[in-house]
């Protein structure tokens, strides 16, 4: 079971992201995520246990906040466009950094490189001529998710598992 710790916006959020994905596949090809599909990864754990993982996310708190999604670009080498904030907001960066020491203190191998926060909005994906503008959309972060991915011939199909509740903002 492939698993990885991930924030899911809001269904209105994922819907406007699809259609804003949507629009730039005319210019650039590729696959668009699915709206059920959108998220942003905190930690990818690849195979491992669930229980394992839950109990160490149990560890992790921190204070509910917003997640602004202001900039889209598109990663030639990964033939990726994805969107994200233009300056990395602090709650996130701690709610990252925090969950990835409870699970290396819990034993679990994580990718060496530094955490970036993106969303993935369409794969296999050429070179655009330019990218619109994101739609205004909001983003509340109150929760991460424990994620079990499963590869199909129509891509990653996930299952939210377990969400980890933060805490209310003061």
């Amino acid at each position: 079971m492939r698993l990885f710790f991930a924030l899911w916006p809001p269904p209105a959020t994922a819907r406007a992201l699809e259609a804003w994905a949507q629009q730039v596949r005319r210019d650039t090809g590729g696959r668009v995520i699915p709206a059920a599909s959108i998220h942003l990864t905190l930690a990818f754990l690849g195979d491992a246990d669930p229980k394992r993982a839950a109990e160490a996310a149990r560890a992790v708190s921190g204070p509910r906040h917003d997640l602004p999604l202001e900039e889209a670009r598109h990663v030639k080498r990964n033939q990726i466009v994805w969107a994200s904030p233009r300056a990395m907001p602090d709650p996130l960066a701690r709610l990252a950094a925090d969950l990835h020491a409870a699970l290396t203190a819990a034993a679990f191998i994580l990718e060496a490189r530094p955490f970036a926060a993106h969303v993935t909005l369409l794969r296999k994906a050429r070179a655009p001529r330019a990218l619109p503008a994101l739609p205004p959309v909001t983003w509340p972060v109150d929760a991460f998710t424990l994620v079990a991915s499963t590869l199909s011939s129509d891509g990653s199909r996930y299952e939210r598992v377990q969400s980890f509740p933060l805490d209310e903002a003061t």
